[in-house]
């Protein structure tokens, strides 16, 4: 069929399904076909622990893959209000099937975290996003590697040691329980396989891991190339840990959020595009309040890491959670939704 016959086809097409488009019907029948939006389908929910769960989803035919170690953005409908987060991808980038999977944490008061832990069922259509993030393992291959881990810090990592072996590969860990360890079963295997040699430092029995316990637990971690992911404390002592001993380049760090010191006054939000008006307080980022408002965010981050969410600010003032540092509009202003919150009134365009 030619060019011009298809375009008249389509024309026609339109004038009978008025007022959706084609698209909307192919949207019912094959919502995961090629030149769709990018959507994805949850396959399985399987349990990990008692708050956390590995979703298992077909992607699009538009996905393009991921490099273990990088996450990817979904969006969940709950309760009538699609929202968006970021969640690593724990399955090897190469898996057979061609499925990917995610797996979650139940945050207490996290709406889309408990949603897909609690009540998210197979053939659930969500939205997806590429695959994205710079946590990610070399080309080439490192003689020594080592993965320091906390609580959900331990999914990036995870999908590393699903997607490349190393001859030799430690772990530390730190949990508070062993039941709270998400993926215990399939790390012991690992350990009785010899592929991988693994400390757990429980939290509740053992205390929080002193940095410089290092030196007991792994005596070469000097030279070992280190994957480190979890809460900022942990981090921090890390980066600190490492440039004493001159060796920070061989550290390689996720922050999953930033630590928020600062609340302002907060103040009334526009978001200009839209032409919503919301109330917003000076704690909550300016990423939550829109999406809760029904906005769609720009947001590609995991809260202030790979600026995904820079906006224009077009009038007001806000305030950068992490620093305090007051931010007023003026022509060219960015700001990052993620880690801003309204400092007064202001308006967003989005």
């Amino acid at each position: 069929m030619s060019a011009a016959l298809r375009g008249r086809a389509w024309k026609l097409l339109e004038m009978v399904t008025t007022p959706l488009l084609p698209s909307d019907y192919l949207d019912l029948v094959s919502p995961l076909r090629a030149g769709a939006d990018l959507r994805g389908r949850i396959e399985a929910v399987h349990p990990e622990t008692g708050d956390a769960a590995t979703i298992v989803i077909r992607p699009g035919r538009g996905w393009r893959g991921h490099r273990a170690g990088q996450y990817v953005r979904i969006g969940v409908d709950v309760d009538g209000v699609r929202l968006w987060r970021a969640y690593s991808l724990t399955s090897p980038a190469k898996r057979q099937d061609g499925r990917v999977t995610i797996t979650v944490k139940a945050i207490p008061d996290g709406k889309v975290s408990n949603h897909l832990v609690r009540r998210a069922k197979p053939g659930t259509l969500i939205q997806l996003d590429q695959a994205t993030g710079d946590f990610v393992l070399p080309q080439a291959t490192p003689p020594k590697v080592l993965y320091l881990t906390a609580g959900s810090g331990i999914t990036p990592v995870m999908g590393m040691l699903r997607d490349t072996e190393f001859d030799d590969v430690v772990m530390v860990h730190c949990a508070p329980r062993p039941q709270d360890v998400i993926f215990r079963n399939e790390l012991h295997d690992l350990v009785a396989d010899k592929k991988l040699r693994l400390t757990e430092v429980h939290t509740d029995t053992d205390g929080m891991l002193d940095i410089s316990r290092l030196d007991e637990l792994v005596p070469d971690w000097a030279e070992r190339e280190t994957w480190a992911c979890g809460p900022a404390g942990l981090l921090d002592a890390a980066e600190e840990h490492w440039s004493e001993h001159g060796v920070q380049q061989r550290l390689h760090t996720e922050r999953f959020r930033p630590s928020i010191v600062v609340a302002g006054d907060g103040g009334e939000v526009t978001f200009s595009a839209t032409g919503k008006t919301v109330d917003a307080d000076g704690a909550t980022p300016l990423l939550d309040i829109g999406e809760e408002a029904g906005v769609l965010m720009p947001s590609g981050c995991r809260m202030g890491i790979c600026f995904g969410c820079i906006t224009p600010l077009k009038a007001g003032a806000v305030r950068d959670l992490r620093t305090g540092e007051i931010t007023e509009a003026e022509p060219g202003v960015l700001i990052q939704t993620c880690v801003s919150a309204a400092a007064g009134p202001c308006d967003i365009e989005q």
